[in-house]
């Protein structure tokens, strides 16, 4: 009797997770398709096949929906591997290599629609974006990790990681991710030669000097 009700308690928690996700896939088909404003929730509870009361036990209001999708980005972000600096490795191919794979998550193609929807809301409401930033500001990219071990090794002068990765990448993607992002087209240039550029020019700077 006691592992048939531990076996119905999980098949039930496994179908109110698969309801939530329901749920959410849902609303980001509605959101794409409509933006946030025009979004109705009885759309969402049609796509996802419940009820609205089931969509809202799960999500109590609209924004709640919309505040559970800018975790879904802030989560694929932080899923991001955590890269370790490797002193038997040239920096220049460690940060070749995790920049050419950052900016391959960037632009996939699930992650870049997810993207778009995201920042047009955020662009509408300010206190929403301020949210959301100050979460993705507690989360240390992969490229931060890497340059931060990298200056403890003494392979990079000392500055604040997170700024200096910053700059890196606000390189790279003003040409290999901002004209997707925006114009639904890669630009016309070699990736990897821009990577290499932007990664010259980054140590040229933070590089030590003999």
């Amino acid at each position: 009797m006691f592992t048939f009700l531990k076996t119905q308690k999980a098949y039930s928690m496994k179908l109110t997770e698969k309801k939530r996700k329901d749920i959410l896939n849902a609303a980001i088909l509605e959101f794409q398709e409509q933006g946030f404003p025009a979004a109705r929730v009885n759309r969402i509870a049609e796509l996802a096949e419940v009820s609205k009361r089931t969509l809202y036990k799960h999500f109590e209001s609209k924004a709640v929906l919309f505040q559970a999708i800018t975790d879904i980005l802030l989560e694929q972000i932080a899923a991001t591997p955590k890269l370790r600096y490797d002193p038997n490795v040239p920096l220049r191919e460690q940060l070749n290599g995790a920049v050419r794979d950052y900016v391959g998550h960037l632009t996939g193609e699930e992650y870049m629609g997810l993207n778009r929807l995201v920042m047009s809301e955020l662009l509408r409401d300010q206190d929403l974006a301020q949210a959301f930033f100050a979460k993705a500001a507690m989360q240390d990219g992969p490229i931060q990790a890497l340059i931060g071990e990298a200056m403890q090794a003494g392979a990079l002068r000392q500055a604040e990681p997170g700024f200096a990765a910053g700059q890196l990448l606000s390189m790279v993607k003003h040409f290999l991710v901002w004209p997707q992002f925006l114009m639904g087209a890669k630009a016309e240039v070699d990736p990897d030669a821009v990577i290499a550029d932007c990664v010259d020019m980054f140590l040229a700077h933070y590089g030590k000097k003999d």
